[in-house]
């Protein structure tokens, strides 16, 4: 089934509707349905899949290893290394071990999870081993900041970035005020994770109101809102085959202008610069 797709900056095009596994590989007992409701949502041409070394301490690669079995190629994959492990040395070794755990021969797009002690000059270049060695194919970062950012393309290298994975949701807007525009002037996608603020923003009577205008649930006219605009990227997880197809069908809403005002009245932009939220 095919899905909008966004460009990044070498080209490619991905989808704007993913999926995310925080919280996945946690409890044995879960595997099974987690890898399922992967499964489910690459059939339904969620072929992008977020994932991270620190999830489950690895046990949500695992799922993800096991839902993308025999179907590698039809998959978009992401995933995170810590800052702990972002030296030279460090990054190239937790790259293996995801690889492992994934049971895959490379990654689509391989995460610095957040900023940590070690140089970003020393990541972007183990970045650049990987690539070379064919282990990875793009590289980004995650919960960089505007002046992170700026540091980050004057960097050797450093301009090769092709995304900047976020808190972003109606609840969270700060980036709309500089590191969104950043981003959009230079082609880089956001990547947004925790899209409906891991559902605690669903109960808000605004967003039940517009849902109710369209039939459609407050998670699906969150997504929505995300998937209108240019240059993003959202990665909610789904552990059930309820929720996947919910969050697919979000592709099909189409948010009016009285929608937006009444969502920007309820939930305000930013007037000025705010810190990076971080969950």
């Amino acid at each position: 089934m095919t899905v909008p797709t966004t460009t990044l900056p070498s080209g490619e095009a991905v989808p704007v509707l993913g999926q995310g596994t925080w919280f996945m590989g946690e409890d044995d007992r879960e595997w099974g349905a987690e890898a399922d409701a992967l499964r489910l949502g690459l059939d339904l041409g969620l072929t992008l899949i977020d994932t991270a070394e620190m999830y489950g301490d690895g046990g949500a690669e695992e799922v993800v290893g096991d839902a993308i079995s025999g179907r590698r190629d039809g998959v978009f994959l992401v995933s995170k290394v810590l800052p702990q492990n972002a030296s030279r040395r460090g990054a190239i070794a937790a790259c293996e071990r995801s690889l492992r755990r994934m049971g895959t021969d490379r990654i689509d797009l391989y995460l610095l999870h957040w900023r940590g002690g070690h140089p970003l000059a020393e990541t972007v270049a183990a970045f650049e081993d990987l690539q070379a060695a064919g282990k990875i194919r793009h590289w980004g970062v995650s919960n960089l900041d505007p002046r992170d950012m700026e540091e980050l393309v004057r960097v050797p290298g450093g301009e090769a970035c092709a995304t900047d994975q976020v808190l972003y949701n109606l609840t969270r807007r700060g980036i709309e005020f500089d590191l969104q525009p950043w981003c959009l002037r230079r082609g880089i996608p956001i990547m947004a994770y925790s899209p409906i603020e891991q559902g605690r923003m669903l109960n808000h009577p605004e967003l039940r109101r517009v849902a109710g205008r369209h039939g459609a649930t407050p998670a699906q006219v969150g997504l929505a809102w995300l998937l209108r605009q240019e240059g993003m990227i959202a990665i909610p997880k789904a552990s059930s085959p309820e929720h996947v197809r919910e969050n697919r069908a979000a592709l099909d809403l189409r948010l009016t202008g009285q929608d937006l005002a009444d969502l920007d009245r309820a939930f305000p932009p930013p007037r000025r610069a705010q810190p990076l939220e971080m969950l």
